[in-house]
Protein backbone atom coordinates (compact mmCIF):
# COMPACT_ATOMS: atom_id res chain seq x y z
CA UNK A 1 0.00 0.00 0.00
CA UNK A 2 1.07 3.55 -0.72
CA UNK A 3 1.24 5.24 2.75
CA UNK A 4 -0.39 9.07 2.92
CA UNK A 5 1.13 10.43 5.99
CA UNK A 6 -0.49 13.02 7.57
CA UNK A 7 1.81 14.48 10.45
CA UNK A 8 1.49 18.16 10.70
CA UNK A 9 5.51 20.08 9.61
CA UNK A 10 6.10 22.49 12.68
CA UNK A 11 8.79 24.09 10.52
CA UNK A 12 7.99 25.62 6.77
CA UNK A 13 10.64 25.77 4.52
CA UNK A 14 11.25 28.54 1.95
CA UNK A 15 12.37 26.48 -0.77
CA UNK A 16 12.58 28.73 -3.62
CA UNK A 17 14.64 31.37 -3.33
CA UNK A 18 13.79 35.39 -4.22
CA UNK A 19 16.98 35.61 -6.74
CA UNK A 20 15.42 32.39 -8.64
CA UNK A 21 11.89 33.41 -7.86
CA UNK A 22 12.85 36.64 -9.73
CA UNK A 23 13.84 34.51 -13.09
CA UNK A 24 9.66 33.16 -13.04
CA UNK A 25 7.31 34.95 -15.66
CA UNK A 26 3.52 35.73 -14.43
CA UNK A 27 2.09 32.50 -13.08
CA UNK A 28 5.62 31.69 -11.76
CA UNK A 29 5.96 29.31 -15.19
CA UNK A 30 8.50 29.62 -18.14
CA UNK A 31 6.13 29.08 -21.06
CA UNK A 32 8.37 27.61 -23.57
CA UNK A 33 6.14 27.70 -27.26
CA UNK A 34 7.49 25.49 -30.27
CA UNK A 35 9.33 26.89 -33.13
CA UNK A 36 6.27 27.78 -35.57
CA UNK A 37 4.71 24.36 -36.15
CA UNK A 38 7.93 22.89 -36.47
CA UNK A 39 6.95 19.68 -34.49
CA UNK A 40 3.32 18.86 -35.53
CA UNK A 41 4.56 16.81 -38.13
CA UNK A 42 7.02 13.92 -38.64
CA UNK A 43 9.42 16.59 -40.94
CA UNK A 44 10.08 18.73 -38.15
CA UNK A 45 13.81 18.08 -38.40
CA UNK A 46 14.13 16.51 -35.06
CA UNK A 47 16.17 12.65 -34.68
CA UNK A 48 14.26 11.11 -32.18
CA UNK A 49 11.73 8.30 -33.25
CA UNK A 50 10.84 6.66 -29.83
CA UNK A 51 10.33 8.57 -26.35
CA UNK A 52 10.84 6.74 -22.81
CA UNK A 53 9.53 8.37 -19.50
CA UNK A 54 11.04 6.82 -16.60
CA UNK A 55 9.66 7.51 -13.37
CA UNK A 56 11.51 6.59 -9.87
CA UNK A 57 9.11 6.68 -7.99
CA UNK A 58 9.29 9.41 -4.52
CA UNK A 59 13.24 9.57 -5.19
CA UNK A 60 14.49 13.01 -3.69
CA UNK A 61 16.15 15.78 -5.60
CA UNK A 62 18.70 16.02 -2.44
CA UNK A 63 20.09 12.52 -3.06
CA UNK A 64 19.56 12.84 -6.76
CA UNK A 65 22.09 15.89 -6.77
CA UNK A 66 23.85 15.74 -3.04
CA UNK A 67 24.32 11.71 -2.81
CA UNK A 68 23.89 9.74 -0.10
CA UNK A 69 23.01 12.06 3.22
CA UNK A 70 25.34 10.72 5.50
CA UNK A 71 23.25 11.49 8.67
CA UNK A 72 20.67 8.59 7.22
CA UNK A 73 23.29 6.22 6.79
CA UNK A 74 22.74 4.49 10.55
CA UNK A 75 20.14 2.46 12.42
CA UNK A 76 19.12 5.57 14.32
CA UNK A 77 17.63 7.64 11.56
CA UNK A 78 17.80 4.89 8.86
CA UNK A 79 17.04 1.73 9.76
CA UNK A 80 20.67 0.69 8.28
CA UNK A 81 21.29 -3.31 8.61
CA UNK A 82 24.78 -3.25 7.98
CA UNK A 83 25.96 0.14 8.67
CA UNK A 84 29.65 -0.79 7.50
CA UNK A 85 28.56 -2.34 3.98
CA UNK A 86 26.89 0.36 3.15
CA UNK A 87 29.51 2.79 4.09
CA UNK A 88 32.09 0.95 1.72
CA UNK A 89 28.93 0.68 -1.18
CA UNK A 90 27.87 4.74 -1.04
CA UNK A 91 29.67 7.18 1.68
CA UNK A 92 31.80 9.30 -0.33
CA UNK A 93 34.04 12.35 0.57
CA UNK A 94 31.98 14.60 -1.71
CA UNK A 95 28.30 14.90 -2.72
CA UNK A 96 29.53 14.28 -6.62
CA UNK A 97 31.17 11.15 -5.63
CA UNK A 98 28.36 9.99 -3.53
CA UNK A 99 25.71 10.65 -6.35
CA UNK A 100 28.07 9.49 -9.13
CA UNK A 101 28.87 5.92 -6.90
CA UNK A 102 25.24 5.24 -6.07
CA UNK A 103 24.04 6.29 -9.87
CA UNK A 104 27.11 5.80 -12.13
CA UNK A 105 24.82 5.94 -15.61
CA UNK A 106 22.54 9.08 -14.53
CA UNK A 107 25.97 10.94 -13.87
CA UNK A 108 28.50 9.38 -16.03
CA UNK A 109 26.85 9.66 -19.12
CA UNK A 110 23.24 11.37 -18.60
CA UNK A 111 25.16 14.51 -17.25
CA UNK A 112 27.48 14.29 -19.80
CA UNK A 113 25.37 13.91 -22.80
CA UNK A 114 22.13 15.24 -21.79
CA UNK A 115 20.30 17.80 -18.99
CA UNK A 116 19.11 17.69 -15.20
CA UNK A 117 17.07 19.91 -14.15
CA UNK A 118 16.35 20.10 -10.01
CA UNK A 119 19.49 21.48 -7.96
CA UNK A 120 18.25 24.11 -5.93
CA UNK A 121 21.88 24.93 -4.48
CA UNK A 122 22.43 26.05 -8.25
CA UNK A 123 19.30 27.83 -9.36
CA UNK A 124 17.28 24.88 -10.41
CA UNK A 125 14.39 24.79 -9.65
CA UNK A 126 11.53 21.55 -10.34
CA UNK A 127 8.15 21.31 -9.27
CA UNK A 128 5.17 19.42 -9.07
CA UNK A 129 2.10 21.96 -9.53
CA UNK A 130 -0.74 19.73 -8.01
CA UNK A 131 -0.58 20.48 -4.69
CA UNK A 132 -0.79 17.13 -2.95
CA UNK A 133 2.58 15.61 -3.32
CA UNK A 134 1.72 12.12 -4.16
CA UNK A 135 1.60 9.69 -6.63
CA UNK A 136 -1.45 9.48 -8.40
CA UNK A 137 -1.56 13.54 -8.62
CA UNK A 138 1.85 13.43 -10.13
CA UNK A 139 1.48 10.61 -12.33
CA UNK A 140 -1.81 12.26 -13.48
CA UNK A 141 -0.08 15.43 -14.21
CA UNK A 142 3.30 14.44 -15.31
CA UNK A 143 1.06 12.34 -18.24
CA UNK A 144 -1.19 14.55 -19.11
CA UNK A 145 0.38 17.90 -18.52
CA UNK A 146 -1.85 19.51 -15.97
CA UNK A 147 -3.20 19.12 -12.49
CA UNK A 148 -6.72 17.89 -11.83
CA UNK A 149 -6.96 18.69 -8.22
CA UNK A 150 -10.10 16.10 -8.12
CA UNK A 151 -7.65 13.24 -7.90
CA UNK A 152 -7.16 13.55 -4.51
CA UNK A 153 -6.32 10.12 -3.53
CA UNK A 154 -4.11 6.72 -4.43
CA UNK A 155 -7.32 4.99 -4.57
CA UNK A 156 -9.40 7.80 -7.18
CA UNK A 157 -10.11 5.26 -9.38
CA UNK A 158 -10.35 5.12 -13.28
CA UNK A 159 -8.28 8.58 -14.61
CA UNK A 160 -10.95 11.03 -16.29
CA UNK A 161 -8.10 12.62 -18.21
CA UNK A 162 -6.61 10.86 -20.99
CA UNK A 163 -2.75 10.85 -21.13
CA UNK A 164 -0.46 12.00 -23.81
CA UNK A 165 0.01 8.02 -24.35
CA UNK A 166 -3.21 7.83 -25.00
CA UNK A 167 -3.53 10.77 -26.79
CA UNK A 168 -0.58 9.59 -28.90
CA UNK A 169 -1.61 5.56 -29.25
CA UNK A 170 -5.04 7.78 -31.34
CA UNK A 171 -2.75 8.48 -33.97
CA UNK A 172 -2.28 5.61 -36.76
CA UNK A 173 1.87 6.09 -36.51
CA UNK A 174 1.43 5.54 -33.22
CA UNK A 175 -1.27 2.99 -32.64
CA UNK A 176 0.03 -0.52 -30.83
CA UNK A 177 3.13 1.05 -30.41
CA UNK A 178 2.81 2.99 -26.99
CA UNK A 179 2.99 0.80 -23.59
CA UNK A 180 3.46 1.34 -19.91
CA UNK A 181 5.45 -1.18 -17.65
CA UNK A 182 5.04 -0.42 -13.91
CA UNK A 183 5.75 -2.02 -10.64
CA UNK A 184 2.35 -0.48 -9.10
CA UNK A 185 -1.54 -2.08 -10.02
CA UNK A 186 -2.98 1.41 -9.50
CA UNK A 187 -1.44 2.34 -13.24
CA UNK A 188 -4.53 0.62 -14.52
CA UNK A 189 -6.30 2.99 -13.26
CA UNK A 190 -3.85 5.98 -13.84
CA UNK A 191 -3.43 4.92 -17.88
CA UNK A 192 -6.95 3.89 -18.51
CA UNK A 193 -6.46 0.11 -18.94
CA UNK A 194 -10.44 -0.78 -19.99
CA UNK A 195 -10.89 2.36 -22.10
CA UNK A 196 -7.36 3.72 -23.40
CA UNK A 197 -6.42 0.80 -26.02
CA UNK A 198 -3.11 1.12 -24.48
CA UNK A 199 -1.23 -1.77 -23.50
CA UNK A 200 -0.76 -1.70 -19.76
CA UNK A 201 1.59 -4.37 -17.87
CA UNK A 202 1.37 -3.03 -14.07
CA UNK A 203 1.50 -4.95 -10.60
CA UNK A 204 1.64 -8.41 -9.77
CA UNK A 205 -1.80 -10.26 -12.20
CA UNK A 206 -0.59 -9.87 -15.41
CA UNK A 207 -1.91 -10.72 -18.92
CA UNK A 208 0.36 -13.72 -20.43
CA UNK A 209 0.20 -15.11 -23.57
CA UNK A 210 -1.12 -18.77 -24.06
CA UNK A 211 1.80 -19.27 -26.19
CA UNK A 212 4.80 -18.02 -24.31
CA UNK A 213 8.38 -17.93 -25.03
CA UNK A 214 10.68 -19.79 -22.75
CA UNK A 215 11.50 -16.57 -21.58
CA UNK A 216 8.13 -15.06 -20.69
CA UNK A 217 7.01 -18.61 -18.92
CA UNK A 218 10.20 -18.52 -16.31
CA UNK A 219 8.89 -14.74 -15.51
CA UNK A 220 5.25 -15.73 -15.49
CA UNK A 221 6.13 -18.02 -12.77
CA UNK A 222 8.59 -15.57 -10.37
CA UNK A 223 4.90 -13.54 -10.68
CA UNK A 224 2.60 -16.07 -9.73
CA UNK A 225 5.73 -18.05 -7.29
CA UNK A 226 7.15 -15.15 -5.52
CA UNK A 227 5.90 -14.17 -2.14
CA UNK A 228 4.00 -10.39 -2.21
CA UNK A 229 5.68 -7.83 0.03
CA UNK A 230 2.99 -5.74 -1.09
CA UNK A 231 -0.21 -6.81 -2.54
CA UNK A 232 -0.30 -3.89 -5.04
CA UNK A 233 3.15 -3.54 -6.03
CA UNK A 234 5.78 -5.67 -7.54
CA UNK A 235 9.52 -5.48 -7.11
CA UNK A 236 11.26 -3.03 -10.34
CA UNK A 237 13.42 -6.16 -11.05
CA UNK A 238 10.47 -8.36 -12.19
CA UNK A 239 8.81 -5.13 -14.28
CA UNK A 240 12.07 -4.15 -16.12
CA UNK A 241 12.76 -8.37 -17.02
CA UNK A 242 9.16 -7.79 -18.17
CA UNK A 243 9.93 -4.75 -20.24
CA UNK A 244 13.24 -6.44 -21.59
CA UNK A 245 11.13 -9.56 -22.91
CA UNK A 246 8.74 -7.17 -24.83
CA UNK A 247 11.19 -5.02 -26.47
CA UNK A 248 12.89 -8.61 -27.57
CA UNK A 249 10.18 -8.62 -30.43
CA UNK A 250 8.48 -5.06 -30.43
CA UNK A 251 9.71 -1.41 -31.47
CA UNK A 252 7.13 0.87 -29.33
CA UNK A 253 7.93 4.95 -30.00
CA UNK A 254 6.13 5.67 -26.75
CA UNK A 255 6.68 3.77 -23.31
CA UNK A 256 6.26 4.75 -19.93
CA UNK A 257 8.24 3.14 -16.98
CA UNK A 258 7.44 2.86 -13.86
CA UNK A 259 9.94 1.93 -10.78
CA UNK A 260 8.33 2.17 -7.14
CA UNK A 261 11.29 0.62 -4.18
CA UNK A 262 12.66 3.96 -4.01
CA UNK A 263 9.13 4.94 -2.79
CA UNK A 264 8.40 1.70 -1.08
CA UNK A 265 11.61 1.56 1.40
CA UNK A 266 11.51 5.29 1.95
CA UNK A 267 8.00 4.93 3.41
CA UNK A 268 9.54 1.91 5.45
CA UNK A 269 12.05 3.83 7.01
CA UNK A 270 15.27 1.55 5.33
CA UNK A 271 17.29 3.97 4.11
CA UNK A 272 20.19 1.68 2.64
CA UNK A 273 17.14 0.16 0.42
CA UNK A 274 16.15 3.41 -0.52
CA UNK A 275 19.93 3.47 -1.97
CA UNK A 276 20.52 0.08 -3.22
CA UNK A 277 17.02 0.22 -5.03
CA UNK A 278 18.11 4.03 -6.72
CA UNK A 279 21.92 1.94 -7.22
CA UNK A 280 19.68 -0.82 -8.96
CA UNK A 281 17.12 1.24 -10.99
CA UNK A 282 20.24 3.50 -12.55
CA UNK A 283 21.17 0.06 -13.52
CA UNK A 284 17.98 -0.96 -14.77
CA UNK A 285 17.97 2.46 -17.12
CA UNK A 286 21.61 1.94 -18.44
CA UNK A 287 20.34 -1.45 -19.87
CA UNK A 288 17.59 -0.43 -20.92
CA UNK A 289 19.24 2.22 -22.75
CA UNK A 290 22.16 0.11 -24.51
CA UNK A 291 19.51 -2.43 -24.80
CA UNK A 292 17.11 0.39 -27.17
CA UNK A 293 20.68 1.71 -28.44
CA UNK A 294 21.09 -1.89 -29.89
CA UNK A 295 18.44 -2.06 -32.19
CA UNK A 296 19.05 0.02 -35.45
CA UNK A 297 15.46 1.71 -35.31
CA UNK A 298 16.52 3.35 -31.74
CA UNK A 299 20.45 3.30 -32.33
CA UNK A 300 20.67 7.43 -31.77
CA UNK A 301 17.25 7.95 -32.18
CA UNK A 302 15.83 7.26 -28.66
CA UNK A 303 15.14 10.00 -25.87
CA UNK A 304 14.80 9.26 -22.22
CA UNK A 305 13.33 11.47 -19.59
CA UNK A 306 13.81 10.25 -16.15
CA UNK A 307 11.54 11.91 -13.11
CA UNK A 308 9.85 11.60 -10.04
CA UNK A 309 6.43 12.14 -9.12
CA UNK A 310 6.55 14.08 -6.13
CA UNK A 311 9.87 14.38 -3.49
CA UNK A 312 9.52 13.64 0.14
CA UNK A 313 10.41 15.79 3.41
CA UNK A 314 13.74 16.75 4.73
CA UNK A 315 15.90 16.20 8.35
CA UNK A 316 16.06 12.99 10.25
CA UNK A 317 12.31 12.13 9.56
CA UNK A 318 10.46 13.61 7.17
CA UNK A 319 13.15 12.30 4.46
CA UNK A 320 10.14 9.22 4.76
CA UNK A 321 7.55 11.29 4.23
CA UNK A 322 5.24 13.13 1.49
CA UNK A 323 1.93 14.83 0.93
CA UNK A 324 0.43 18.09 0.92
CA UNK A 325 1.13 19.27 4.50
CA UNK A 326 4.94 18.00 4.20
CA UNK A 327 7.26 21.21 2.83
CA UNK A 328 9.80 19.98 0.10
CA UNK A 329 7.85 17.43 -0.81
CA UNK A 330 7.04 19.48 -4.15
CA UNK A 331 10.31 19.83 -5.20
CA UNK A 332 11.70 17.35 -7.78
CA UNK A 333 14.20 16.69 -10.88
CA UNK A 334 14.38 16.32 -14.16
CA UNK A 335 16.75 14.60 -16.19
CA UNK A 336 17.04 13.97 -19.99
CA UNK A 337 19.19 12.94 -22.60
CA UNK A 338 18.74 11.98 -26.78
CA UNK A 339 19.75 13.13 -29.95
CA UNK A 340 18.03 16.60 -29.75
CA UNK A 341 18.65 17.06 -26.61
CA UNK A 342 22.20 19.46 -26.35
CA UNK A 343 24.81 18.03 -23.96
CA UNK A 344 23.92 20.91 -21.09
CA UNK A 345 24.49 18.55 -18.08
CA UNK A 346 23.89 19.90 -14.57
CA UNK A 347 21.67 22.96 -15.56
CA UNK A 348 22.29 25.89 -12.97
CA UNK A 349 20.67 29.53 -12.84
CA UNK A 350 17.34 28.00 -14.87
CA UNK A 351 14.90 29.20 -12.95
CA UNK A 352 11.78 26.87 -12.87
CA UNK A 353 10.49 23.90 -14.74
CA UNK A 354 7.70 21.82 -13.78
CA UNK A 355 6.47 18.32 -14.26
CA UNK A 356 3.13 19.01 -15.75
CA UNK A 357 5.74 20.03 -18.96
CA UNK A 358 6.86 16.55 -19.37
CA UNK A 359 3.80 15.39 -21.21
CA UNK A 360 4.32 18.15 -24.33
CA UNK A 361 8.17 17.42 -24.11
CA UNK A 362 6.93 13.82 -24.92
CA UNK A 363 4.87 14.20 -27.90
CA UNK A 364 7.01 17.62 -29.25
CA UNK A 365 9.95 15.14 -30.06
CA UNK A 366 8.14 12.74 -31.95
CA UNK A 367 6.86 15.91 -34.00
CA UNK A 368 3.85 16.07 -32.58
CA UNK A 369 1.81 19.68 -31.08
CA UNK A 370 -0.05 18.18 -27.55
CA UNK A 371 -0.65 22.04 -26.77
CA UNK A 372 -3.05 22.21 -30.11
CA UNK A 373 -5.59 19.58 -29.35
CA UNK A 374 -4.83 20.15 -25.44
CA UNK A 375 -4.70 23.99 -24.74
CA UNK A 376 -4.68 22.94 -20.69
CA UNK A 377 -1.21 21.56 -20.90
CA UNK A 378 1.56 23.15 -20.19
CA UNK A 379 4.43 23.66 -22.69
CA UNK A 380 7.19 21.87 -23.17
CA UNK A 381 10.07 21.91 -21.37
CA UNK A 382 12.89 24.05 -22.44
CA UNK A 383 15.89 20.99 -23.76
CA UNK A 384 15.75 20.70 -27.10
CA UNK A 385 14.97 23.18 -29.71
CA UNK A 386 12.37 25.31 -28.43
CA UNK A 387 12.28 29.32 -28.45
CA UNK A 388 11.61 30.47 -24.67
CA UNK A 389 8.49 33.00 -24.74
CA UNK A 390 8.61 35.69 -21.60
Amino acid sequence: MRFLVRWIVRIRVRVVAAAVASLLVGSGLVAVRLRGEQTQAAGSGFKTNAVVLIVMDGFRWQEMFDGPDHALMNSKYGSVQDEKQLRKDFWRDTPEEGRAAMMPFVWGTVAKHGQIYGNQHKGSVAQVTNGYKFSYPGYNEMSTGYANHAINSNEFGPNPNASVFEWLNRKPEFQGKVGVFATWDAFNDIFRLKTSGLLVRAGWNLPWNSDLTPQASRLKKLYEMTTQIEDDDTFDSFTHEDLLDYLATNSPRALFVGYGGTDDWAHEGKYDLVLQAAHQDDAHIAELWNTMQAKPEYHDRVTFIITTDHGRGSGLKEWRNHDKNVDGAENIWIAAIGPDTPAKGEMTNVGRVTQSQIAATIAALLGQNYNADVPQAAQPLPLANWTVSR
